[in-house]
């Protein structure tokens, strides 16, 4: 879809913020396994994934707590560094191929000032951001593990697919093994 359309369909862009959106846009490549973000270091892009696959987590007690996993036409970041300017507590993974467009948080910023009608947009992407999150809050909180798993099987049956198990595993808030049981039926 792409970024320019993802905003599109949020708000009405002028032909003058449309043309000053997509010159600022920047393109990526990343290679399955490549690290975008290292815990500690700031976050100064928000990506639109439009091929691949890439994960937000946390390290934690030598373990890996899965917190996002991102694929086409989704957005990733480390949403705390990005906003808050605060070096990230998480790491951004690739765990495919992946091409991306991203706005640095400089020309996101400019945009506002100079086209404040997409600042209506931010909001949006925020409110959707929020929702998605106390919705897998709620999920990880009220639901069993079975429950969790069948939710994002009807959900985001593609991240099921395609993400390593472990991953999967983590982002749902249980232990491989338990995933392993859930899926076998036992």
């Amino acid at each position: 879809m792409g970024l320019v359309n993802k905003i599109k369909q949020l708000t009405l862009l002028s032909t003058e913020a449309t043309e000053w959106l997509e010159a600022h846009i920047e393109h990526f490549e990343y290679r399955k396994n490549e690290i975008v973000l290292r815990s500690g270091r700031l976050c100064n892009y928000l990506y639109s994934v439009k091929t691949g696959i890439m994960c937000g987590y946390y390290a934690k007690d030598q373990n890996e707590v899965c917190n996002w996993i991102a694929t086409e036409n989704d957005l990733a970041t480390s949403y705390y560094s990005y906003i808050s300017r605060q070096a990230s507590y998480e790491t951004i993974e690739c765990l495919e191929a992946v091409t991306a467009e991203a706005l640095s948080y400089e020309h996101i910023n400019t945009l506002y000032k100079l086209y404040p009608e997409t600042e209506r947009a931010g909001r949006l992407l925020l409110e959707d951001y929020y929702m998605r999150l106390e919705e897998r809050l709620q999920g990880i909180q009220f639901r069993t593990a079975k429950e969790r798993y069948e939710h994002l099987l009807l959900k985001r049956p593609e991240i099921v697919q395609r993400a390593p198990l472990g991953k999967v595993a983590s982002y749902l808030g249980m232990k491989q093994e338990t995933l392993s049981r859930i899926r076998a039926g036992k």
